[in-house]
């Protein structure tokens, strides 16, 4: 074996090994430029005769899917088979260092196994959200982040976004523990200040909660050099423990930022239809379609406005009004 490339996947539960492995050599080999002759594997696969017409049409010359039973060939498998099982028990050993480093730096009581971060996004105050993003066992799981629209703060205050947050957070655990937030996290980390932390702190007083809290602070790149607690007491980090932390950090902001992008556009394309009562999506999609823009809606005569289906003369009487 020359050369080797490891690959992790999470949430495989439902799936059987033959799935698991077709649709990866079927995602693997998509993009390859190099096709081998024959890819060796541990069993036969349902889709053996379909993958193998179509990595053969694409490398122009004959591809086979091998399952040997016997002699070297077999031997390669086996090897493969127990390398991966070492470096995935290697993947674990790292992240329990990790944790246990985590732990240890922050003087927690229990080792972090579950670590929820939060980021507020916003313009000036405008189209306010905030993005969650959740690590269990060490491993970043994007099935479990979730988004937040803002609903009781208005301008600019980034303190006073988190704690909402964090307060509807934590009372959906305590409300549905079965639901979709699952369990209380073990620790908390804000992408922010002390400001932040003081913020997330606050809400959990409210909620009668008590979970670690500490904040991420960030260099002049904007990439996280240490924690921090309220005080500002900062606890340095070792590299393994800071490519995590950042790992965190980067995908908590990606989350909050993506749907504050999502938020604006979608206010931004809002039309004047959109806040007319009794004009759906529907009904909006026939008039622009019809008439072709709100300008050409406002300028038609009622006569044509209720040709639209679902539209009386009361509610094309009322588009005239309100536009």
């Amino acid at each position: 074996m020359l050369g080797r490339e490891h690959y992790f996947f999470d949430e495989l539960k439902d799936m059987d090994e033959e799935e698991i492995i077709s649709g990866f050599i079927k995602q693997y080999y998509i993009n390859c430029l190099d096709l081998p002759n024959k890819i060796m594997l541990r069993y036969d696969l349902e889709e053996k005769d379909s993958i193998e017409k179509w990595l053969t049409s694409k490398a122009g010359r004959k591809v086979e899917l091998r399952s040997p039973q016997k002699g070297e060939k077999l031997r390669f498998v086996e090897m493969a088979e127990l390398n991966s099982k070492i470096t995935l028990e290697n993947k674990s050993k790292d992240k329990t260092e990790i944790l246990t480093e985590l732990k240890d730096v922050l003087s927690l009581e229990k080792i972090p196994l579950k670590i929820e971060s939060f980021d507020i996004s916003n313009i000036s105050g405008n189209f306010m959200v905030a993005g969650m993003c959740v690590a269990v066992n060490g491993v970043i799981k994007r099935n479990l982040s979730r988004r937040f629209r803002i609903k009781t703060v208005f301008g600019q205050d980034d303190p006073r976004c988190m704690e909402e947050v964090v307060t509807r957070r934590i009372k959906h655990s305590l409300e549905n523990p079965n639901g979709g937030f699952g369990t209380l996290p073990d620790l908390i980390l804000a992408d922010g200040g002390i400001t932040q932390i003081r913020a997330i702190k606050k809400a959990l007083k409210e909620t009668n909660v008590e979970i670690p809290v500490f904040g991420m602070v960030k260099d002049n790149h904007h990439s996280t050099r240490a924690l921090e607690d309220e005080n500002r007491h900062e606890f340095p980090i070792s590299e393994k423990l800071f490519l995590f932390i950042t790992s965190l950090q980067d995908e908590v902001h990606k989350t909050a930022i993506e749907y504050h992008i999502k938020v604006r556009d979608r206010e931004m394309t809002k039309s004047k239809l959109d806040y007319i009562e009794g004009i759906g999506e529907k009904k909006r999609t026939l008039l622009l379609k019809e008439f072709g823009s709100v300008k050409k809606i406002k300028e038609a005569k009622i006569e044509e406005l209720t040709k639209i289906k679902g539209i009386n003369e009361a509610l094309a009487k009322k588009i005239k009004d309100e536009l």
